[in-house]
């Protein structure tokens, strides 16, 4: 189950099945897509993404799936790609909020997202060595990249699973933080946010997104930041900040 709901301008999603850790079978993917697709309709500043219980996600929820004919590409193909892109491609800064397993479409989830917060007890990891198959959803990529090939083929061969404060220290996620605090951490954080230069926010965002996808080198990136202020420098928060700058007063921006 799926739940949204929009408020301050928030929209919270929440993965709703906690009696299955979360775990996300053809259905809840469907709707899970089908929320970001209304709340990107919304007038929305901020997005938190988060998951009911002791888990955020187990991943796939494969209870019910045959091996024998279960069509794993044409399920990450046609499912679960698109959701990651979409996710990714949100036109307004998302948030996580990741307790216990973070694992398979899980993990996916989190890499997708712009900013996760993760519980000190989160699990994190492959363990798709028990299944014969093996990590995907991104995995590979976040590992790789942040860990290094050695500490990612590590994971993937013991099936090693890392606590939330040895993901976020070995360079995955934000921050880790107690379990108990993890929600009300993140919501602060989120609500802050929602306060600021939303217009600015997105364009740092296409620049972080272009600087991993494109491998775009210092003069590059320079000079999508220098075309990105000067797209901002037309905007009416861009006047608001130096206004309030000058002022000596807290800026108040419409987004």
């Amino acid at each position: 189950m799926i739940s949204l709901e929009i408020y301050d301008g928030v929209v919270e999603i929440v993965l709703d099945a906690p009696h299955k850790l979360n775990a996300l079978d053809d259905r809840a993917l469907a709707d899970l897509s089908a929320a970001f697709d209304d709340a990107a309709k919304g007038s929305v500043r901020a997005l938190l993404l988060r998951g009911e219980g002791r888990a955020f996600c187990a991943g796939r929820d494969i209870s019910g799936v045959d091996a024998r004919d279960d069509d794993a590409g044409g399920y990450l193909d046609g499912r679960v790609t698109p959701l990651l892109r979409k996710i990714a491609a949100f036109p307004a800064p998302t948030f996580a909020a990741a307790q216990g397993a973070c694992l398979g479409v899980g993990l996916g989830l989190l890499v997708a997202t712009d900013v996760v917060y993760v519980a000190d007890n989160a699990k994190i990891g492959s363990p798709f060595a028990n299944l014969g198959a093996t990590l995907d959803s991104g995995g590979h990529w976040l590992f790789t990249e942040r860990l290094g090939a050695h500490r990612t083929l590590d994971l993937v061969y013991t099936a090693e699973l890392m606590s939330g404060a040895e993901a976020v220290a070995g360079g995955l996620f934000s921050r880790s933080v107690p379990a108990v605090d993890l929600l009300d951490f993140t919501r602060r954080r989120v609500h802050a946010v929602v306060d600021g230069a939303t217009a600015a926010f997105r364009e740092s965002k296409k620049l972080v997104s272009a600087i991993r996808d494109q491998r775009l080198g210092l003069w590059e990136a320079l000079a999508q930041e220098n075309a990105a202020q000067g797209a901002l420098s037309k905007t009416a928060d861009y006047a608001e900040g130096f206004a309030a700058f000058q002022q000596k007063r807290k800026p108040t921006f419409t987004g």
